[in-house]
Formats: C-alpha cells, structure tokens, sequence
C-alpha cells in the first residue's frame, strides 16, 4: 500500500506541476504579448506625434537636426527621416551597435511592401529591434517617412521579472499543494489500505480482521461494508464449520459402514465403521476405482446397476469376512445435485448378521414349540376320541385315559406358561418385583414340585436339608422359574437311576 500512496502522490504531484507549468507558459506569453503589444502602441503613438510635428514644421526637409537628437532622447528611441524615395535624409544614430547597411534594408524593405500604410517590422537575431514608421503627406503626396526604431530590452527585462514572479509564486503554490497532498492523500488512502490489508487477510481464511471505521472520513462507509462483509462471513464460516463437525461426527459414528464414490468411480470417502467391519486401511482405498479395492463382485455389480440406472438398489449380500461369512442389507442411491448433475453413488452396509441368527433361532424356536405343543395335543385328543368310542365305560381305562389327560394338559400349560414368560422378558416394561426371600426355602419348595417327575425316571433328587437360610434380595417367582427351568432340564437329561 506504500507503493500504491507513492504511485497516487506521484501522480497527483506531476499533474500538479504539469498543470502549473502549462499555466506559466501561457501566462508567460500572455504577459509578454500585452507588453508587446503595449509597446508597439506606444511606438505608433510616438510616430504618429512625430509625423503631425514633421508636418507642421513643414516636412522632411525642414526639420533641424537638433530638434530630432532632442526629441530622439525625449522618445528613447532612433528616429530615421527618410524621403520618399526611400534615401535616409536623417537618423539620428541612437544606436550605433547596428549596423548600418541592415537599418537601411529594413526600412527600404518596409517602404517597399507598404509605401502608403503604416507597417510595423520585427527583427530578431540577436537585434531584437522593432521599427514602426509612417508616410509623410504633404499636399496628399508622400512627402517621405519617419521611422521610429528601439530594443526592447524592457520588454525583455519586464519578460525575465514576469518569469521570476511566476516561478516564485508556483514554486510556493506547488510546496502548499504537496503538502497539502501529502495530507490529502495519507486521509484518504489510510482507510483503503486499511480495508486492503484486512481484504488480505480475509483471503488467508483470518475472518476476525477488521477495518478501522472513522465515521468523520468519507471512505467510512469502505470499511464498514468491508466489516459487515467479514462479520458474515464469520458467521457463515462457523456455521459451516458447525454443520461439517456434526456431519463428519454422525457420518463417522454411525453404525453401519459409509461409501462415497465419486461420478468417475474413484472412492472419495468411507466412514470409520467401514473401515472396522472390513478391516481396510484408508490410503489402499482412497482415490482408487472401486473396482480395483473392493473385492466383492456382488458390491461392484449393485455399483454398477446404480451407475447405469440412477436408480436406488436395496439388497440383502452375504459376504465372507476373514473366517466367518456376515449378511448386510446394502442400500445404494445415486447422488445427484441441482440441475441434474451427477455427482456419485453413495452405498450405506448394514451388518444384519444378528438379526439373520434371531430369525433362524426364532424359526427353530417355533418348530421346537410347535413340536412341543403337537405331542400333549395329539396325546389329549387320541385319549379323548378313545373314551368317546366307548373306552370310558371301563372305569380302570376312564381313571387311567383321564389320568393321562391330565398330565398332558398340565405339560400343555406349563409349554404356554413358559412362552408367556418369555414374551413378558422380552418386552421393554418388564420389571423385577425384588424382595428379601429365603433361598434355601425357595428351593426346598422347588424339589417338592420336580420329586414326582423325578421319581418317575428313578432319579434321585437331593438336597441337603440341614443348611441354615440363606436370605437374599430377589425376584421370588422368577427365582422358582429359573430354577425349576434348571431342575427340569436335569432331570430330563439325567440317564434313569441317575443323582
């Protein structure tokens, strides 16, 4: 910005002189042309007194040479009579430095080109003389001429003063100006150099720069603007730094993996869950064609399907990972932006291998229950259907059938009481009801329950009856649940005669 007031002031400076030498140039000349012009008056002023006096003496032949040398000294100036044939009759040689040949051609020239009117001839070349002469009459012939010559040494000398004042009062006009310049300029480039430099730094990405504002300066409203300009940008800036750190952090801590490839099909982006679920480093994958790093054919064609469709592809992939095989749901949308412009394909991996192992355990879990419920069902309807067909008539076969029903039926509920248990687990308002119980007690209740079960396949079920009580803080139905399911499971794959 130095350079830039330097260029300016510079600038200001040499239009200044510029225009102050053109205006002594022409005030110069304008002064030296009136003084010129003031002259020559004076001189045909001069000649014209002269000849009303040559003509009242009575012509050129009878003036006295006195009276011209007195009247040459009055005037200053050399006065040459002539007659009208052109030849000198008198002159009173004020300047001897002339030549003398040269005045006579200058005033035969003269005489030559005007012989009726009153000319004026200007000589330079070191002369400098100017001659002004007019016609004698005398009765309305040209008697002869009178010519008046002199330097114009005043001129000259009045010229060089003109010259000095000039410059004295320029060269003072042009030191106030400077100054004045200088200050003019340094009052209005500050508040442009201060909005540049802030400009600067705003281009370097420094959006808390401001610009001094001196509302007393007319350049006030630059900085200002300028200031409003990097408060916005602040603002915009923090707000997009905002939206990229909660993008980067929900796009980064999302569970399923993220891809992101660009319109020409080289990788631009992939998340950090992608990254853990298949075990890649980023700068093997980074900027590379998809084709080349992702090793799953079945990826590469759902990319594939979406670059030639630009349509969004959903589909269910088993891939191998190390030694185990994981399903994922990989939903694939084409990325397009404002005026249909094509800008990638972005693909989201969803790990449902878990699920997948729910849905095979639930699809066991029904077989096994269905299975389980079929065996009391079918055993309470053959019995049932026996006894209608006349077997109830035997009481031995009645108690026995319905004795037989009986247990079935209890199986029965006990299957459905257990899948209402695990329902009621499995939902999200289950709650323990938590008591002090006794646990030694809890399971003294739970043998007598299982002795019968037990006894049937000779198993011996033993507890020992001598321990103290043992108090605990529990849930005391879903303690006996848990242990009956445990007892009952033990005895059912306890051989027979077991402990």
């Amino acid at each position: 910005m130095i350079r830039f007031r330097s260029k300016l002031l510079f600038a200001l400076i040499s239009l200044i002189i510029a225009v102050l030498v053109c205006s002594a140039i022409l005030l110069g000349q304008l002064f030296k042309s009136y003084y010129i012009k003031s002259y020559d008056k004076r001189l045909e002023n001069e000649v014209n007194l002269l000849s009303v006096l040559v003509k009242e003496k009575g012509g050129v032949d009878s003036l006295i040479k006195e009276d011209i040398d007195h009247i040459s000294d009055s005037l200053d100036a050399r006065i040459s009579l002539v007659d009208h044939n052109g030849q000198i009759i008198f002159d009173s040689g004020k300047f001897q430095d002339s030549l003398e040949g040269r005045h006579s051609r200058i005033i035969a020239n003269a005489i030559k080109k005007h012989p009726n009117e009153t000319s004026r001839l200007e000589i330079e070349g070191g002369y400098n003389l100017h001659y002004y002469g007019t016609p004698i009459l005398k009765n309305n012939q040209i008697d002869g001429y009178v010519f008046l010559s002199t330097k114009i040494g005043e001129i000259d000398k009045a010229n060089r003063e003109i010259w000095w004042l000039l410059s004295i009062t320029l060269g003072f006009a042009l030191i106030v100006i400077i100054i004045l310049g200088i200050k003019i300029t340094n009052r209005f480039t500050k508040p442009i150099e201060d909005a540049t430099n802030v400009t600067i730094e705003l281009a370097k990405g420094n959006y808390r720069a401001r610009a001094y504002e001196d509302h007393h300066n007319v350049a006030s409203k630059l900085s200002s603007a300028i200031n409003s300009l990097a408060r916005n940008f602040q603002e915009i800036i923090k707000t997009q730094e905002m939206q990229q750190e909660r993008l980067s952090t929900l796009i980064e801590n999302m569970g399923s993996g993220l891809v992101l490839i660009d319109n020409r099909g080289y990788l631009s982006l992939i998340n950090k869950s992608y990254k853990e679920i298949f075990n890649i480093r980023p700068n093997e994958y980074l900027e590379k064609l998809y084709y080349d790093v992702i090793k799953y054919k079945e990826v590469n064609e759902l990319i594939e399907e979406i670059f030639m469709t630009e349509q969004k592809v959903k589909k269910q992939l088993l891939l191998p990972l190390d030694i185990e095989r994981r399903y994922f749901e990989v939903f694939g949308s084409p990325i397009i932006g404002t005026n249909n412009e094509w800008k990638g394909v972005l693909l989201v991996f969803h790990d449902i291998t878990e699920l997948k192992k729910l849905e095979q355990m639930r699809k066991v879990f029904v077989a096994n229950v269905s299975h389980e419920l079929k065996t009391p069902i079918t055993s309470i309807k053959g019995f049932s259907e026996t006894l209608l067909d006349g077997a109830m008539k035997d009481e031995a076969t009645l108690e026995a059938f319905l004795s037989i029903i009986l247990k079935e039926s209890n199986r029965l509920q006990m299957l459905i009481q257990d899948l209402l248990d695990l329902s009621k687990i499995e939902q999200q308002g289950f709650q323990l009801n938590l008591t002090d119980l006794d646990i030694i007690e809890l399971l003294k209740e739970v043998i007598t329950m299982l002795n019968g079960k037990a006894e049937e396949k000779s198993i011996s079920l033993m507890m020992d009856p001598t321990q103290p009580p043992l108090y605990i803080r529990g849930d005391h139905d879903r303690l006996k649940q848990v242990f009956i399911n445990l007892i009952s499971n033990a005895i059912a794959y306890t051989p027979i005669d077991g402990n």
